[in-house]
């Protein structure tokens, strides 16, 4: 069970060194706190907090991801390599892939309730 909990721990600075260290997360951060509170005011339905939610998770754990694998590859080839910018671009553009549908999604749920 220690263990268990251990991993909270080790998570929880994870989290945090991101949370220090880059600031696209910081920007995702506020962002999802402002849609929440969006979402609070408007009433969304249980579907749409689904749906918001899961988006929310989903960029916010790719850019962990991707802090990570910057991290790695900086490690393994910290002078200039190619091949390694190419991974931390892949790494990059799946955030932004999973950012660009979460900001169509917010489109749909929240735009309808102002018109």
């Amino acid at each position: 069970m220690a263990k268990f909990l251990k991993g909270f721990i080790y998570a929880g600075k994870g989290i945090a060194y991101a949370l220090q260290t880059q600031l696209n997360f910081k920007l995702q951060l506020i962002a999802a706190l402002i849609v929440v509170l969006l979402g609070l005011f408007l009433k969304l339905s249980v579907l749409e907090w689904v749906a918001v939610l899961v988006c929310m998770g989903l960029v916010m754990a790719l850019e962990l991801i991707n802090t990570s694998i910057e991290l790695l590859v900086d490690k393994i080839s910290p002078e200039y390599d190619p091949v390694a910018g190419k991974i931390k671009d892949v790494a990059a553009g799946a955030v932004l892939i999973a950012a660009i549908v979460s900001f169509i999604v917010a489109l749909l749920i929240f735009v309808p309730k102002f018109f």
